[in-house]
Formats: structure tokens, C-alpha cells, sequence
């Protein structure tokens, strides 16, 4: 009888808790929206199944000695953000930023939402329940730029604590591109500026695309060093990519490599999903201001680009300024559905590439000018 009262206390049953239920729950949750819904699958499946592992009683995962302990030091050590931009660089194309340099400035306008999100997870502390110090405010707020990676990076580095909530917070946001930005790019545009046809885009020379990560690089590093890891991984992978010599580690970057480091990266983060982790008030502020911040990112770039287009000498849709965002290509394709309804032969996909990768470049900068000022 003793042995089997022993073998009862080592069970799950015996062991669990009301709030390891809840979590276990929430990563169920997340393995739904991934496998049946589609919502961001290669990042939600794997965080979904690192918060079933983290909660369950007993099985010490998130203790040393756990698989998701040891695997959680490429995220804190900065590792596993880092290799992801460096496969995001390698998939990325220039040419349509490059052949439209002014898209540059639609990539910086939507990054405004991180910012106006940093003073709004400050005035959260007004609110009871909600105690946000600059560092915490300052990892929230870079939920704004739809940037998964940079996300998980500056909150690895600022508040790890909050790892777990900023993360889903960014995927999930990301996921959610096609629904919440279509109602802000109507309600800011008329019928007649979705209606705006632009200029077929310029042939970007391979000499240009070989140029322009190494000046990239060189004026990040002068300039802002605190965003030269993220800025120089992006660049490294693009610069395989573009210059045309080492195919196999540019096809290694994009696919064997990214695959396997996102793996590592989800059940990371779900191993931050901990009850004890999760489950606070805090939470519920940290979803809320990355809605918030999202929203504002949108507008700000879809605002952005009617300026620009009534300074103009060649027409700009203003529904390419909502891409600004780096959820690369999501938002872009939307920019082109949303300007399709308008006009069926209105064709801005390429036209909304050009700010959805400065978006990728605004929201690393961002990521250095928070690191340098909250440190």
C-alpha cells in the first residue's frame, strides 16, 4: 500500500494545479488556432506544444536538467532571434525598396506605434494590477512593429519575465494581420485613393542589391551600434542571397536552418508559458497595448503615405503605407487585396513589398534606440 500511495503522489493527477490546467489549456488553444485556423502555424504550433510540456506537473521540463531550460539559453543569450533574421535577410528582396527609396519613409512612420506604446504601458500603471517599470514598457511597446524576432529579442533582453505574453502577443498580432488592418486602411482612405494606380517599379541592379546591406551595415554601426546584431544578421543573410556566390548557405539560411532554429525558438517561448509566469494581470495589459500598438503602426503608415502622395510627382496608394508594419509579406499582400477591391486592375504587391522591408529595418532600429535609452 505504501508503494502504491507513492506511485499516486508522483502521478500528474495527484500533482497538478487549477492554473497548470488553465495554461495547459492555452497551449491547446494556440495548437488550434495553428493547425486549424492557419494563424502563424510554424511559430504557434511549436509555442503551443512548449506550454503543454512547461506545465505539466512533476516532469521538471522548465527545470535544470529539462530540455526546455537548456533550450530557453538560445533566446537568452540572444542566439536564436538572431539566426531567424539572418534566414528572414536571406528570403528578403531589395529591389522594390530600392527601386522606390521613398518607401523608406512609410517603413519609419508605421514604427510610431512602438513608441506611442512605450508611454501607454507606462500610464498602464495607473491602473491596478498593473506595475510596468521603462524596461518592461520598453519590451512591450516593440510588439507595435509586427516583428516576431525583434520582439522576442528586446523582451530576452529587457524583461525576459515578460517573454512569454510579448511573444504571443507579436505572433498572434502578426497572424491577425488580414482582420485587423483592412477596417483602419478603409476607415483612412477614400474609395478614390484606393483607386491609385502607380508607376510600374525600375529594374534594381544586382551591384545595387550587393551595396546596399554592406552600407546598411556600416551606417548601423557607426550610427547605432545597440541594433548592429539584429541589422547585421538581416544584412549577412540578404548579402548570400544577393550576391549570387554562396547559394548553398543562402538555401541552408532559408530553409534547413531557420526550420530548425524556429523549432528551438517555439518551445522556448512556450516554455515561458508557465502558470506562474502567465497568469497575472499584467498579461491582459500586455495583449491589449500590442493591439493597441499595432493599430497605430497601421495607421501611422497609411497616414504617412497620403502626405507623401500629395507631395508627390508620381502617385502613391496610400494603402501601401499600411505594409510599414515588418509583418513581411502579410501586410503587403493585404495592401493589394485591399487595393484590388478597389480596383481590379490595381496590382500593389511589389509597390508594398518596398515599405513592408523598411518596416523590417524600422522596427530593428527601433529595437537599437530602445536598447540604447532604457539600458
Amino acid at each position: 500500500m505504501e508503494n502504491l500511495r507513492l506511485l499516486w503522489e508522483s502521478t500528474g493527477i495527484y500533482n497538478v494545479t487549477g492554473p497548470q490546467v488553465i495554461m495547459m489549456a492555452v497551449g491547446f488553444l494556440l495548437l488550434y488556432l495553428a493547425i486549424k485556423k492557419g494563424f502563424e502555424p510554424l511559430l504557434l504550433l511549436p509555442i503551443g506544444f512548449g506550454a503543454v510540456l512547461s506545465n505539466i506537473p512533476v516532469a521538471g521540463m522548465i527545470d535544470e536538467g529539462g530540455i526546455l531550460y537548456y533550450l530557453y539559453g538560445g533566446i537568452k543569450a540572444g542566439i536564436f532571434p538572431l539566426l531567424i533574421f539572418m534566414g528572414v535577410g536571406a528570403m528578403t528582396d531589395f529591389g522594390p525598396m530600392l527601386a522606390n527609396p521613398k518607401t523608406l519613409f512609410l517603413g519609419a512612420a508605421a514604427q510610431f506605434g512602438i513608441f506611442a506604446t512605450l508611454f501607454g504601458a507606462l500610464a498602464l500603471n495607473a491602473v491596478p494590477g498593473m506595475d510596468f517599470t521603462l524596461k518592461q514598457a520598453a519590451a512591450i511597446a516593440i510588439i507595435g512593429g509586427a516583428d516576431g524576432p525583434t520582439a522576442i529579442y528586446v523582451a530576452s533582453k529587457l524583461a525576459p519575465e515578460l517573454l512569454g505574453a510579448i511573444a504571443v502577443a507579436a505572433y498572434s498580432y502578426m497572424a491577425l494581420v488580414p482582420l485587423i488592418q483592412p477596417p483602419i486602411m478603409r476607415a483612412l482612405t477614400s474609395e478614390q485613393e484606393r483607386r491609385i494606380e502607380m508607376q510600374q517599379l525600375r529594374v534594381v541592379s544586382k551591384a545595387e542589391k550587393i551595396v546596399f546591406p554592406l552600407m546598411l551595415l556600416v551606417l548601423t554601426a557607426m550610427l547605432l551600434p545597440s541594433a548592429a546584431p539584429l541589422v547585421g544578421m538581416f544584412c549577412l543573410g540578404n548579402l548570400m542571397n544577393a550576391s549570387g556566390v554562396v547559394e548553398r548557405l543562402s538555401k541552408t539560411a532559408q530553409n534547413e536552418l531557420i526550420n530548425i532554429v524556429t523549432i528551438f525558438l517555439g518551445l522556448s517561448v512556450g516554455s515561458k508559458l508557465s502558470a506562474e509566469a502567465f497568469l497575472k494581470m499584467e498579461t491582459l495589459g500586455i495583449l491589449g497595448l500590442g493591439a493597441v500598438a499595432f493599430s497605430i503602426g497601421t495607421a501611422s503608415g497609411v497616414l504617412m503615405a497620403k502626405v507623401m502622395n500629395r507631395f508627390s510627382s508620381t502617385p502613391i496608394n496610400p494603402l501601401i503605407g499600411a505594409a510599414g508594419v515588418s509583418a513581411v509579406p502579410m501586410a503587403a499582400r493585404v495592401a493589394n487585396k485591399i487595393g484590388l477591391e478597389s480596383n481590379p486592375h490595381n496590382f500593389l504587391l511589389m509597390h508594398a513589398m518596398g515599405p513592408n522591408v523598411a518596416g523590417v529595418i524600422g522596427s530593428a532600429v527601433a529595437a537599437g534606440v530602445l536598447l540604447s535609452l532604457v539600458r
